[in-house]
C-alpha cells in the first residue's frame, strides 16, 4: 500500500494529533488550572526517567518562580501558559522525537529580549544543578 509523504515524521504526525486532542480537551476545561496540571502530570508520568527528571525540574522552577503561569500540555509536551492561554515555556522530551537531548523552549511571549539576538531554547541532555540555575534565570526573565 502506497503512503503519501507529507513531510512529517511519524512522531510529528502523532504530535499534531495530540495537539488536536489537547485543544478539544482545553476547550471543555477552559482555563482550569487543575485540569491543566493534571494533563502536565500525566505527560510527565509517561516520560522515560531522564526526560521526566528534566520535566519535573522545569515544573518545580515554574511553580516556584512563575506560579501565575498555567500548566497545560502543548503537542503532548509539558508547558506553561500566560493568562491568555498562550504558551510561554515548554519542554520537548528527547524521547518524543528520538533526539539526543531534551529542549526547554520559550515562545515569543517570554520576555527574553536582549539586544539583537537571544536564546529561546536550551538543549538539556540531563538535569543538573547547573541546568536548574540557568533555567531558573531564564524563567524569571521570561516572566519579568
Amino acid at each position: 500500500m502506497a503512503t503519501r509523504n507529507d513531510g512529517l515524521s511519524a512522531e510529528e504526525r502523532e504530535a499534531v494529533k495530540q495537539r488536536a486532542k489537547e485543544l478539544r480537551e482545553q476547550e471543555k476545561a477552559g482555563k482550569n488550572r487543575e485540569a491543566g496540571l493534571a494533563s502536565v502530570m500525566k505527560a510527565l508520568a509517561g516520560l522515560d526517567d531522564a526526560d521526566r527528571a528534566i520535566g519535573e525540574g522545569l515544573h518545580e522552577i515554574v511553580s516556584a518562580h512563575a506560579a501565575h503561569l498555567v500548566p497545560k500540555t502543548y503537542y503532548g509536551m509539558p508547558g506553561y501558559a500566560d493568562d491568555q492561554g498562550k504558551m510561554v515555556v515548554f519542554m520537548q522530551p528527547a524521547s518524543k522525537f528520538k533526539t539526543r537531548y531534551s529542549t526547554i523552549g520559550f515562545e515569543d511571549r517570554a520576555h527574553l529580549d536582549d539586544g539583537d539576538v537571544w536564546p529561546v531554547a536550551f538543549a538539556v541532555p540531563t538535569w543538573t544543578p547547573t541546568v536548574a540555575k540557568r533555567i531558573t534565570e531564564a524563567v524569571k526573565a521570561a516572566v519579568a
